[in-house]
């Protein structure tokens, strides 16, 4: 993964490479191997939270009553 600068950016980079919903848990593991090695959930929590509100992420109750957050269909980063 290219060298990302914030905290925000690396988490956000991180869920567009895994592809698929992300919940707090796994977000938290998807920044074990970053430069924020130490980020916990609740700082996670505020991260996706921080994405989502920005409108990079979408947030969905999973089947189990968990949050989920996914890519906003709208940023694609393809254009």
């Amino acid at each position: 993964m290219a060298e990302l600068s914030t905290r925000r950016e690396y988490l956000y980079a991180a869920v567009r490479e895994h592809g698929r919903p992300v919940t707090t848990g796994l977000a938290e593991q998807l920044m074990a191997g970053s430069p924020w090695p130490t980020a916990r959930r609740n700082t996670t929590r505020k991260t996706l939270r921080s994405l989502a509100r920005a409108g990079l992420l979408a947030v969905s109750p999973g089947p189990d009553g968990r949050i989920t957050y996914h890519l906003a269909t709208q940023h694609t980063g393809d254009r």
